[in-house]
């Protein structure tokens, strides 16, 4: 069964959403990088929800942490009132791209590239006016 927390989407909520999102991972038994790659990527989702999809649309509003640990994996969706912003909408940046030298690059872009390739799946619905990124990480030894 989920569990659910809501967080003001607020940039003060960062540091506490890393917190739950540490003890979320500790709980399930996540191994050090896997729980640092799932932190890394949920704050790089709630931290543009929150600049872009909140503050800059002039929404006030919480945005919510749906977890679930089962047998195999730690499943955790974050679940936003923000106008629909799909991140796998955005081109993804190929080897070419990646290989330029950094001033030959555009500025951005590469930490939705990084959140997907540092978590075991990742997926995104807009469902019921809600936008929901979707990270699941698989427990070591399942």
């Amino acid at each position: 069964m989920m569990e659910t927390k809501s967080f003001p989407g607020v940039v003060d909520s960062l540091d506490p959403l890393r917190d739950y999102i540490s003890e979320l991972a500790q709980k399930a038994g996540l191994v050090k990088k896997a729980k640092y790659s799932l932190t890394l990527a949920i704050d790089e989702i709630a931290t543009n929800i929150i600049l872009y999809g909140y503050e800059r649309a002039g929404l006030e509003a919480d945005f919510n942490v749906l977890s679930e640990i089962t047998e195999h994996e730690l499943i955790i969706i974050l679940e936003d009132q923000a106008a629909a912003f799909d991140p796998l909408g955005r081109e993804m940046p190929d080897a070419d791209y990646l290989s330029k030298p950094l001033e030959d690059r555009d500025i951005g872009g590469l930490g939705i590239f990084l959140t997907v390739n540092g978590v075991d799946d990742f997926s995104y619905e807009y469902a019921d006016g809600k936008n929901r990124n979707k990270f699941i990480m698989k427990i070591a030894g399942t």
